[in-house]
């Protein structure tokens, strides 16, 4: 099982980002996928869920109206839309799956944003 992030790198305030996460060794269509980030010396929040089969979707406060989650089952690939930056987005972000008690995590991928 693997779960591949891209797409981190420095930005400057108020510009975009786009996380993918690429899945392998799993029926990916079947669970539910999400991204979480930790800052230093902070605990790891949920920032966006994205369901398997409505794909229904559900966001942090901080994030509402700013990033976007989607995914593409073909691909086998759930993205992270991030837009209107802001330094607190600093974080490494983590791509994770979860199905019932199986839960995968992603290495993790490392967003700064400069003021």
């Amino acid at each position: 099982v693997q779960l591949v992030e891209s797409g981190g790198g420095l930005v400057q305030s108020g510009g975009s980002l786009r996380l993918s996460c690429a899945a392998s060794g799993f029926t990916f269509s079947r669970f539910a996928m999400s991204w979480y980030r930790q800052a230093a010396g902070k605990e790891r929040e949920r920032v966006a869920a994205i369901g398997n089969v409505d794909e229904l979707k559900d966001y942090a406060d901080s994030v509402k109206g700013r990033f976007t989650i989607f995914r593409d089952n073909d691909l086998n690939t759930v993205y992270l839309q991030m837009n209107s930056l802001t330094p607190e987005d600093t974080a490494v972000y983590y791509c994770n799956a979860k199905r019932l008690n199986t839960v995968y995590w992603g290495q993790g991928t490392q967003v700064t944003v400069s003021s």
